[in-house]
């Protein structure tokens, strides 16, 4: 696998920082920024330079599908708010299956997978049937296993730590807590 392409869908820097360590010397690895739905719009941009900085640090290749679309989530989730976590691990591994596709890459995966409090089986579920429909293998490792790892290397490099997934959902439930 050492010279095989990863196409790697990531959230934010934080999530990213441990797995990117442990493959970065199996795989050729590509960072894959696309977060349309993160809620307000200056979290999405606090993420996206904290993405922007690791690339710099790390002088690593990140694709940037630097697009904003809340209201094409909030269409898509309104009066289904329970199955909005599928449409949003959906939407982002989609693009990152095409783009995988598009540019040759022999897998795809995602910083999802590294986090607690993500759904693992209805991520790889859809990583394996994006896989399947794009011709482009899903990467599945669970990630959760680099957490303290993570939360160490991001807190020595002082990068910031949202507090939240990222939707304007989540944002609610950070702090609107029954």
């Amino acid at each position: 696998m050492s010279n095989a392409k990863i196409l790697f869908h990531l959230c934010c820097a934080p999530c990213y920082v441990a797995p990117f360590f442990h493959l970065k010397n199996k795989f050729e690895i590509t960072g894959f920024w696309y977060n349309p739905n993160i809620h307000p719009y200056t979290e999405y941009q606090k993420r996206l330079d904290q993405v922007k900085r690791f690339q710099k640090e790390e002088s690593c290749k990140i694709i940037y599908k630097d697009e904003y679309n809340l209201e094409k989530f909030l269409r898509n989730v309104a009066f289904r708010e329970n199955e909005r976590c599928e449409f949003c691990y959906y939407e982002r591994l989609n693009s990152a299956a095409i783009y995988a596709k598009n540019g040759k890459f022999d897998y795809f995966t995602t910083t999802l997978l590294y986090s607690k409090f993500q759904n693992h089986e209805t991520i790889k579920k859809i990583g394996e049937n994006l896989a399947k429909q794009y011709s482009v293998k899903f990467f599945y490792q669970d990630f959760r296993e680099f957490w303290k790892e993570g939360i160490k290397i991001s807190k020595q490099r002082n990068m910031y730590r949202q507090q939240y997934c990222g939707c304007i959902y989540s944002e609610k439930e950070r702090y609107c807590q029954d």
